[in-house]
């Protein structure tokens, strides 16, 4: 556990001082998780960006060094706001140092000469957050070997190559420590990645209704957006009341609430009197938890393999039934003409049909209408077996190629860009099996090949050019998620997309706050009857790459509006808001909530808190020997040794973490 360090301004070009944290990165993550750790978590930080221009945003002259500047340059203005504003400054004393608070470094590659400069021997945490993952495992590495007792925490794309990684690394700190605290080798190295953090909710905002499941490492939490209760009813909080929306969310040219929101903005973790006093506001509200099923496959567009609504078009296939049911009349009619068995008529009839029987003289005249009128239908099938057989092959030829969005097709979600963040979304509405047809510009991109073998319907060209979201059905969309790494280029789809259809429920992602509000509320206030969402992926994933530095499991992030609350599992012992307390006393309005427990011993405890089983105590204050326990009895006393999952705000969750460093010697 590392050693608590007062937030003290660190001048650009100062070394670092012992237990500071460095952050490497070259994109918007990299900046949002050192303004996190700095002005949320009070830490110090050393902030290493390539130098020259902006990988994103070539065209953009602001240098990384000047975009970093200017991102801590707003967020120390409004931390100044809010600590004025309510007394608070979440745990950064110095807020009015600004840029000073970073050291900011800039070099192409984090070799060891870079990572020495930066202080890496002294380090207590670093994140590895480049877009490149061979890059963040050569750092990795490289940094495990200059500093063993160093948290290392790494953003991967890969899953299966992640969970090597962090095996390999946490073995090189058991050898060069032998006898560490299990709990903090686990911690040591942790493997996380912004799009499966950032998807779950980007999928959400495509469900019907207000219902959203969040995935989070094993754990399925429904939680549900409900509108204000009227006069003299009383809304169900569920199993707890999250957060209370903003004010402005039923005024059409009102904006999502924020941190900077004052008054207006969405209250996370309200406590009764709160929610009842809160009139005219919608609540979001935990429903359920459950588990989720263990890595189950996204299913495909159609069905498994090859079915034959793939494989033959639809008017052989009627075609093909015309002549099974004039092959049944037939042999019908034989029957009841000729009154001979069933078998035998089917037999005569199928010979006739494939020219194969010998004329019929000297028969019966109705035995000899039946037999010209199989001849006539038995002309109709050779060419009929001819088109079957010329379908298939074209089908199998164009089996590995990507498919063309269905003539009926409606209902569905159009999701633009296959990047990173796409990928793991259409992932993620598949699971949901939701319709989606996918446009993307280039076609080597990364999620091309999973399109295909999901047979997803995708269309290859630029959004912004005329027809292309024409062929991806717009008219008939339910929701458009414009998920693409130019703002410009999202911006430029929703525009259009709502020019076509007005009441088109949207979901944008943009980088920069000020612009995405912006956007929000012209969109709303020009559409106040279409649901509008912007979403930034690095300001959803940035608070869970923070708590993993600060050691601890983060089971989740969702996004109320424009902040954040996460899920997060924490051990009681160290937590003297939690130790000893009941659970309703350990409730803190608007920073933490103790939604669960674990009481299973320390020696028999699975460290993944994920896969243990949900347990209903119906009431009862004592816990079972082991397994999760959700709606807690609120006069159940928290003890050292037990392992509790919270929701909390992210300055709710620092508090904890600084509590506990200053309360527990030595740590």
């Amino acid at each position: 556990m590392l050693g608590f360090v007062p937030p003290l301004p660190q001048q650009p070009g100062r070394p670092p001082s012992s237990g500071h944290m460095i952050v490497c990165g070259d994109d918007a993550l990299a900046r949002r998780l050192a303004v996190e750790l700095r002005f949320i978590y009070g830490e110090r930080v050393t902030l290493l960006l390539p130098p020259g221009r902006d990988a994103n945003n070539p065209e953009t002259p602001l240098t990384q060094r000047g975009r970093a500047a200017a991102l801590f340059g707003r967020m120390s203005a409004a931390m100044n706001r809010a600590g004025n504003g309510s007394g608070s400054t979440g745990g950064s004393g110095d807020t009015n140092a600004g840029v000073e608070a970073v050291r900011i470094m800039e070099a192409p590659e984090p070799s060891d000469d870079v990572l020495e400069e930066a202080g890496i021997d002294r380090a207590a945490a670093l994140a590895l957050v480049y877009d490149d993952d061979e890059r963040n495992i050569r750092a990795a590495l490289t940094a495990r070997r200059l500093n063993p007792r160093l948290r290392l925490v790494i953003r991967l794309y890969n899953r299966k190559l992640g969970q090597h990684l962090e095996e390999l690394l946490d073995q090189a700190a058991a050898v060069a420590m032998p006898g560490i605290d299990p709990a903090l080798l686990d911690a040591s190295t942790t493997v996380l990645s912004d799009a499966d953090t950032a998807a779950p909710a980007l999928a959400a905002t495509a469900l019907t209704g207000s219902s959203k499941i969040i995935q989070a490492e094993g754990l399925l939490l429904r939680s549900a957006e409900r509108p204000p209760p009227r006069p003299g009813e009383s809304a169900d909080p569920g199993l707890c009341t999250l957060a209370l929306l903003s004010s402005t969310t039923n005024d059409p040219a009102g904006a999502e609430g924020s941190d900077s929101s004052g008054d207006e903005a969405p209250q996370l973790l309200p406590d009764e009197r709160a929610v009842a006093d809160a009139t005219g506001r919608g609540t979001v509200v935990l429903e359920a938890i459950s588990r989720a099923d263990p890595d189950r496959p996204a299913t495909r567009m159609g069905g498994r393999g090859a079915p034959l609504a793939q494989i033959f078009s639809r008017r052989l296939r009627w075609s093909a039934l015309g002549f099974a049911l004039a092959a049944v009349a037939l042999v019908i009619a034989s029957l009841l003409t000729t009154k001979d068995t069933a078998l035998h008529s089917a037999y005569l009839t199928v010979l006739d049909l494939l020219g194969m029987n010998d004329p019929a003289e000297g028969a019966p005249a109705a035995r000899q209408i039946i037999q010209i009128l199989s001849g006539i239908a038995g002309l109709l099938l050779l060419p009929l077996l001819i088109a079957a057989v010329l379908e298939a092959f074209g089908t199998l030829r164009t089996a590995s190629s990507l498919r063309r969005p269905p003539r009926g097709l409606s209902g569905h979600v159009v999701l633009l860009g296959l990047g990173k963040i796409g990928t793991r979304v259409l992932v993620r509405l598949r699971e949901l099996d939701i319709p989606v047809v996918v446009v993307e510009e280039d076609p080597e991109a990364r999620g091309i090949p999973l399109a295909r073998s999901m047979h997803v319907p995708t269309v290859i060209g630029d959004v912004t050019q005329e027809g292309v979201l024409e062929a991806a059905k717009i008219r008939r969309a339910h929701a458009l998620l414009a998920l693409t790494s130019i703002d410009t280029t999202n911006l430029e789809a929703t525009l259009y997309a709502r020019s076509v259809k007005p009441d088109l429920r949207v979901a944008l992602r943009l980088y920069d706050d000020e612009f995405a509000t912006a956007v929000y509320r012209t969109l709303r206030t020009a559409h106040p009857g279409a649901l509008t969402r912007s979403r930034s992926v690095s300001h959803l994933a940035a608070p869970s790459f923070a708590v993993a530095m600060m050691g601890r499991q983060i089971l989740g992030a969702v996004p109320v509006e424009r902040k954040v609350m996460l899920f997060a599992a924490l051990e009681v012992a160290g937590h003297p808001q939690l130790e000893g307390h009941t659970v309703e006393q350990a409730f803190r309005a608007g920073a933490w909530r103790v939604l669960a427990i674990d009481a299973t011993p320390p020696a028999d405890r699975n460290p993944d808190l994920a896969a243990l089983p949900p347990f209903d105590p119906e009431g009862d204050a004592t816990p079972p020997p082991s397994g999760l326990v959700w709606d807690l009895h609120p006069g159940y006393v928290l003890r050292a040794q037990d392992r509790v999952v919270i929701a909390a705000t992210r300055r709710g969750l620092a508090e904890l973490l600084r509590r506990q460093r200053s309360a527990v010697p030595g740590r």
